[in-house]
């Protein structure tokens, strides 16, 4: 018995990273899967990869293809259990020097995306009086980062949504929670890493009371936690996975 048996999950950014991670360990769990994303190659061979998965080209932004994945999914499986807003993008540049549009850019897919997620997939839900609906922030939800600007605005933003959401859905037998990743040895935290200054990066991970950054599996076990029904009392809540970076001023 996996935690996920019988659940029908629609993850979003599914084509490499923390998505292409949940995926396959919702998979595992026994999870039927829809993932979306803009990198059609990558997604296609991890949907190829998996036991029950497909993949739709799916820009986050756009209302149309929020429709068309939530039909993909109904029309695949007949129900929709589990959203999992994974999709993001990050660019690094000071305020002084980043570009408005970049700025919009980030704010489009981070949060507008997330917002178009719960948005679309709430009336299947509430329909079927049930849900659950997983909103990926970042422990930049919780804190600004010099030259994450955009970044840090969109994952607070997130914060915002996923409470909201709560309040209106958990009558209705939908819950939504979000989850804050530190760092993750994915190419985008990576990239986080490369512009770090004035920062050594040994003496920042020694300071921290897990002094590494996490496996995307490490992430995507409480994502599961969060889609499956033994969370099945908890709501509007935030967890915070990130080593401990959070917890005091060690670095």
């Amino acid at each position: 018995m996996g935690r996920l048996d019988g659940k029908v999950a629609l993850i979003t950014g599914g084509a490499r990273g923390m998505g292409k991670s949940h995926a396959r360990h919702f998979a595992a769990e026994g999870a039927k899967v829809v993932i979306g994303d803009v990198l059609d190659d990558k997604g296609q061979a991890v949907a190829d990869g998996l036991e029950d998965c497909r993949y739709v080209h799916h820009d986050v932004t756009s209302e149309a293809d929020w429709a068309a994945a939530v039909a993909t999914v109904l029309d695949a499986y007949g129900k929709l259990d589990v959203l999992v807003n994974n999709a993001g993008i990050l660019r690094h540049a000071p305020i002084a020097e980043m570009d408005p549009a970049e700025f919009r850019r980030v704010i489009d897919v981070n949060l507008v995306g997330c917002w178009l997620g719960v948005h679309t997939v709430a009336p299947t839900m509430i329909a079927a009086g049930r849900g659950s609906i997983v909103n990926v922030s970042s422990i930049e939800g919780f804190a600004g980062a010099a030259g994450l600007s955009a970044y840090s605005a969109s994952k607070f933003g997130v914060r915002g949504i996923t409470r909201s959401a709560a309040q209106e859905l958990g009558p209705l037998g939908i819950r939504v929670n979000s989850v804050h990743p530190g760092g993750v040895l994915t190419s985008m935290s990576l990239s986080v890493a490369e512009h770090m200054t004035g920062i050594d990066p040994a003496a920042f991970l020694k300071a921290m009371p897990i002094a590494r950054f996490a496996e995307p599996i490490e992430i995507s076990r409480l994502v599961a936690f969060l889609a499956s029904d033994e969370s099945s009392y908890t709501t509007g809540a935030e967890f915070v996975a990130d080593g401990g970076l959070l917890s005091g001023p060690g670095y």
